[in-house]
């Protein structure tokens, strides 16, 4: 990899991190506190928040005819969407430890949190659980899909594509031939980021603990 996307993967991490800060900051500033994969807020909050839900009852009634005319074809992406859920985990239980590639945690990346928040009501709560199941399902897939192009063809493409996944700064430069037929089986093989950022992970949950 040269300097300039060294440079530029270390920048992005940088603000990675610094996203990271403002989330802890929005904790304080809304009176929540996370605790493992649980959300906490306060009684009292929680009682304000209660106050501006809106019931179920004035929700139905005041919904947009066209938007309770598409539900059916909203809902008939999940089952889809499970049995994907399903293939795609399957292939990389299978497939990574063979191609020796760091698998993919799946709860990074489909969080369900939202149903947790007293001013939504029983409808807004399950809008929540599905956009949050199947968007970060489509994050996840992402990067099975992007770790498995990395083993298997780390080229990147001539033109311009708007869907980078987080490993195609690795790949070989589109018509350089001689560096794929030289450096392939170490760019498939390059994954020494993730498990340093793996191991920087777990010391910092063995730092909370203690």
């Amino acid at each position: 990899m040269d300097n300039k996307l060294q440079l530029l993967i270390t920048a992005i991490k940088k603000l990675e991190d610094e996203l990271s800060q403002e989330f802890n900051k929005k904790e304080a500033e809304f009176f929540y506190k996370i605790q493992g994969k649980k959300i906490r807020f306060d009684q009292e909050i929680k009682k304000q928040h209660r106050l501006v839900a809106t019931r179920v009852s004035r929700y139905i009634k005041e919904a947009e005819l066209h938007n309770i005319l598409t539900i059916p074809f909203i809902w008939a992406c999940l089952l889809p969407a499970i049995l994907m859920d399903g293939f795609v985990s399957l292939f990389q239980a299978v497939c990574f430890p063979i191609y020796k590639i760091p698998k993919v945690k799946r709860s990074d990346y489909i969080v369900i949190d939202r149903h947790s928040l007293s001013y939504l009501n029983t409808i807004e709560k399950l809008n929540c659980i599905y956009c949050g199941y199947f968007n970060g399902l489509i994050a996840y897939i992402h990067e099975i899909a992007g770790r498995t192009e990395q083993y298997w063809c780390p080229i990147k493409h001539a033109r311009r594509t708007s869907g980078f996944h987080s490993r195609y700064s690795r790949f070989l430069e589109y018509g350089d031939a001689e560096s794929f037929r030289k450096e392939i089986n170490k760019v498939r093989h390059d994954f020494e980021d993730l498990e340093i950022d793996k191991a920087a992970a777990g010391q910092t949950v063995n730092n909370e603990v203690v």
